[in-house]
């Protein structure tokens, strides 16, 4: 019997292999998304320096709950809203493996609607 492949660990290999072409700097630091089954995760990372610049997550109590890619839309939203309150404009976009699709599309065009550039 043939097993199938396990989802999350195509994905790593998906984001390690992106991971080695994109890089987050002080100047232009890394918006990486996590997405879990229930919650959807984004930080703004500096790679030189190791550091976490910045956070938004759906566990935040500025995100109400409703639909998962409305919530989706609200941490984007709510990262842009951080990211330029800590003075980073231009951003570099991590999709973490995960397809352009759904809720990290919703999440990456909410955050390009409030003022990241990427």
């Amino acid at each position: 019997m043939i097993s199938k492949p396990d989802k999350n660990k195509t994905r790593q290999t998906r984001h390690l292999r992106v991971r080695g072409k994109i890089s987050g700097t002080a100047e232009r630091p890394r918006l990486n998304v996590f997405r879990s089954n229930k919650n959807i995760y984004a930080q703004l990372i500096d790679d030189v320096a190791g550091v976490t610049l910045a956070s938004a997550s759906t566990l935040d109590k500025e995100v109400e709950t409703s639909s998962k890619t409305e919530q989706a839309t609200a941490v984007g939203a709510l990262i842009a809203k951080r990211a330029i309150a800590a003075g980073h404009e231009n951003v570099v976009f991590d999709r973490g493996g995960y397809l352009y699709h759904g809720r990290v599309q919703a999440l990456a065009e909410a955050a390009r609607e409030n003022g990241l550039d990427f």
